[in-house]
């Protein structure tokens, strides 16, 4: 995939969507006769790829498109698709506000779990007149429709994972304000200006911790956050999504204080730099969970740090008590989302708190800042940080790497 551009309408009343779409595809290998995406509960009306309609079936979790001629390497073709239905996941809100929640490719046709494969993503929102929207990038441009609608063309600025395309529909409240050259904005139909700034006040100076720790400034021009009822906590390729539930009730709460900072850091750690394959999940989540903690020990001192690696500790403790522990890089299935979430999330914490004791705070954070800008818009695997850490530090990192995040066999990385 090199590009997406989605002409969307969506019924907040009754969380439908209807949509036109447009991918630019080119052939990385010859003989490709189909084309497959992520299944969803969509309905496709029409599907033609440059002027020839296409017939496309669902088979468990695939949508494919069959074409009627194989394409070689390097050609380049445009899939037309129009759709409209319910998506199953990833559509939330309230009866006046709609907005998207992970499952990007649950209301598009794009493919969920390709991290690798990031791609140029522009929007055209059709929304009610007078209603504030929100996406991926910048809105670039604004026009009235005839029938009393608005459509609110919006762009991304960067290539980005399909999994982090969304946007938001509502009458938000809206406060903007400067961190150097950086915009922030905060959005919320759930709280007025002064509370916006009240709980959300904290991320000016995760700014500045995270990018002098990154080596790289915010990677976005304008970072929104919208402020919603419930848990969520969610990022996107330019903004997050935050629940009123997931932050602290209380200022300078550090046992809550995490989701702020942990979907913030992912506009580096995930998004800016993303894991190539899922297997590789860690790097985005592990480092992100770190960097929360490393926060913490910023805002509050060393006992919050070493009080949110506890959480970590405990949470991977659980996993093992099950039977169940996996090195960081390891391909196989978990039997659940919160095992998952053990070892990719937990255990990748404390393995950078292991290198950070290992390495001493100079050349771990010099490896961390190599590994960031050397790999800024692109995507990554477990030994691009191992190269990273070892070229700061002057060491020999593969028996750590190893114990970690390879296991036992080293076939996996051998093959990176």
């Amino acid at each position: 995939m090199t590009s997406y551009r989605l002409a969307l309408t969506p019924d907040i009343q009754n969380r439908t969507v209807a949509g036109r779409e447009a991918i630019t595809l080119r052939a990385t290998v010859d003989g490709v006769r189909r084309l497959n995406f992520s299944a969803n509960a969509l309905g496709i009306d029409s599907a033609v790829l440059d002027g020839v309609a296409l017939a496309h079936t669902v088979e468990g979790d695939v949508l494919s498109f069959h074409l009627p001629r194989q394409l070689r390497r390097g050609r380049t073709v445009k899939l037309e698709l129009s759709y409209h239905g319910r998506p199953a996941r990833g559509f939330a809100g309230s009866a006046e506000t709609l907005y998207t929640s992970y499952f990007a490719c649950d209301w598009m046709v794009c493919s969920q779990n390709k991290f690798g494969e990031k791609a140029v993503f522009s929007l055209d929102l059709r929304v009610p007149a007078g209603m504030t929207s929100l996406s991926v990038g910048s809105m670039i441009a604004r026009r009235p429709t005839p029938d009393g609608s608005e459509v609110q063309s919006w762009k991304a600025p960067r290539p980005y994972s399909a999994y982090l395309y969304g946007f938001a529909v509502g009458r938000f409240t809206q406060v903007r304000e400067w961190v150097g050259s950086k915009m922030l904005t905060y959005l919320s139909d759930t709280a007025d200006a002064d509370q916006l700034k009240r709980r959300l006040a904290g991320t000016r100076g995760m700014v500045a911790f995270l990018s002098a720790k990154a080596g790289v400034p915010l990677p976005v021009a304008d970072y929104s956050q919208l402020l919603v009822d419930g848990g969520e906590a969610q990022e996107a390729a330019t903004y997050s999504v935050l629940g009123t539930n997931a932050l602290p009730m209380k200022p300078d709460d550090a046992s809550e204080d995490w989701a702020i900072v942990h979907e913030l850091t992912h506009q580096w750690w995930g998004n800016l730099i993303t894991c190539e394959t899922l297997k590789d999940f860690w790097l985005n989540e592990g480092i992100t969970t770190f960097m929360t903690a490393a926060w913490k020990e910023h805002r509050y001192g060393r006992g919050a740090y070493d009080a949110e690696l506890d959480v970590a500790k405990g949470r991977l403790e659980k996993a093992r008590v099950t039977g169940f522990d996996k090195p960081l890089a390891w391909n196989g299935s978990y039997p659940t989302l919160g095992v998952r979430r053990a070892i990719q999330y937990s255990k990748g914490a404390l393995f950078m708190a292991q290198l950070r004791v290992t390495l001493g705070d100079a050349a771990f954070w010099a490896g961390l800042r190599r590994y960031t800008r050397d790999h800024a818009g692109g995507t990554v695997t477990s030994i691009d940080l191992e190269r990273a850490m070892e070229e700061s530090s002057g060491r020999d990192l593969r028996p750590l790497f190893a114990e970690w995040v390879f296991g036992d066999s080293l076939s996996d990385r051998q093959r990176q």
